[in-house]
């Protein structure tokens, strides 16, 4: 003897309601996700492609009221842009900021800059560099 089938029979009915829900977050995840990926691919871009002037620390002299910082800087040939140092007190403090201009035909350029601060100063940290 066999047993009955208790599903109804294949297409009579429609779908579920389940597998409309599972369709419609199917097609809102694919969505989303393009999405993600162009602005992920945008600000990336824009951070490789768009940047002009960059620079980091290459080392620094803390003194009693300024600190020396050793920057190296690349840029593009005629670009011309400025970049953000700062200095912190031991216990965290911000004691000097300033912006050091840079400019010219050179696409690389090692300069020691000084930054006054209003007391000791523990570090030199670039912010960021901003073309014009």
């Amino acid at each position: 003897m066999s047993t009955a089938s208790t599903r109804p029979p294949e297409s009579r009915y429609g779908r579920s309601s389940d597998e409309r829900a599972d369709r419609t977050l199917k097609v809102v995840g694919a969505v989303l996700g393009a999405v993600l990926l162009a602005v992920i691919g945008y600000f990336g871009y824009h951070y490789v492609a768009q940047n002009k002037i960059s620079a980091e620390v290459i080392e620094f002299d803390a003194g009693k009221d300024a600190v020396k910082v050793h920057l190296e800087v690349r840029k593009d040939s005629g670009a011309s842009g400025y970049c953000t140092v700062r200095s912190q007190a031991e216990n965290g403090a911000e004691v000097g900021r300033a912006d050091f201009r840079f400019d010219g035909d050179a696409t690389r350029i090692d300069k020691v800059v000084t930054l006054r601060t209003t007391s000791q100063g523990t570090t030199a940290e670039l912010l960021g560099c901003h073309a014009d």
